[in-house]
């Protein structure tokens, strides 16, 4: 069930104008319907086209500018950073082949995601569920945002990497560490952004509930997560990029075959070009996680925006 959904219940509990019994039309009145002209297919491939191109066009162009900068730049041999021309020639196989297998440490860089991904996964998965939870009970309840909101904004402001030595000391293995350092990094915005949600339901869905006589189960699913669901796929934004910071933090301290411990390990080994092509990733996997995450937000929220 959607915002949108939880709205027509309202609607329709309410008594909408639009919902008029037929008897009280007027019987000759007509309804015509009003189809407007359709332009012809190939104005309307172009117009989807300049739109691709408007989007697609300017960041290449950008692109372009910043790796010609960035040539120019570090090109003398005695340059500390390599420029991108030998970051191509030092790493060309991470760039080609990002899922070959040479051995135990020696893998590429599209596996290392995975395995980073993982982690990902489960701890923001965990996250996403309990500060849901959490953010629905200090947002509905009074004495509950009371008693926990001055622990969870304390809380909140301990950097990831903090939590790292409690975690292995409490599970004494680096992967359920990790897990937890991501849990603990993104729960944060996602209670916040949902106890915000639920205290901005309209006192109208309130009072439907009221009238409806739901029970608080039904209250939770039918009116308090489609109408926060806006402020609460905010908070997911959010907590899904602090995850991705977090675990490639974490993975440089814990080691593995992860992302993060790859780049403390070139960093070592004075490979930079290794590197840049790591940060590469790291940037692209972090901006489609986003773009997932809206994507499905906007799709659960029919396009509405938190205000």
């Amino acid at each position: 069930m959607t915002a949108q959904s939880a709205h027509n219940l309202v609607a329709d509990s309410l008594g909408s104008p639009a919902a008029a019994p037929a008897a009280a039309r007027s019987p000759d009145a007509q309804v015509i319907a009003f189809n407007p002209p359709r332009a012809p297919l190939g104005e309307r491939v172009w117009i989807s086209a300049q739109g691709w191109f408007a989007a697609i066009v300017p960041p290449i162009l950008v692109l372009l500018a910043l790796l010609f900068i960035w040539e120019l730049a570090f090109s003398d041999p005695k340059s500390s950073l390599p420029p991108p021309s030998k970051v191509w020639q030092d790493s060309k196989d991470l760039i080609v082949d990002p899922f070959f297998v040479n051995g135990p440490q020696d893998i590429g860089l599209g596996l290392r995601v995975m395995t980073s991904l993982q982690r990902v996964i489960m701890g923001f998965g965990l996250a996403a569920i309990v500060g849901v939870l959490l953010g629905a009970l200090v947002g509905q309840s009074v004495w509950a945002m009371r008693g926990l909101d001055p622990i969870f904004q304390v809380l909140r402001t301990v950097p990831p990497l903090a939590w790292l030595p409690i975690s292995l000391a409490a599970f004494r293995d680096a992967n359920p560490s990790a897990i937890f350092v991501i849990f603990i990094t993104a729960i944060w915005p996602i209670i916040i952004n949902t106890a915000v949600g639920i205290r901005n339901i309209p006192q109208d869905y309130r009072n439907v509930a009221a009238v409806l006589r739901l029970n608080h189960l039904e209250f939770f699913w039918r009116i308090m997560i489609p109408a926060a669901a806006p402020y609460i796929f905010t908070g997911l934004r959010i907590g899904i990029g602090l995850s991705w910071l977090a675990i490639v933090a974490a993975e440089m301290l814990t080691g593995g075959v992860g992302i993060g411990f790859f780049i403390w390990d070139a960093w070592n080994s004075s490979r930079l070009s290794d590197i840049v092509v790591a940060l590469v990733y790291i940037g692209v996997v972090g901006f489609v996680l986003d773009r997932i995450v809206a994507g499905i937000g906007h799709l659960a929220t029919r396009g509405t925006q938190a205000t």
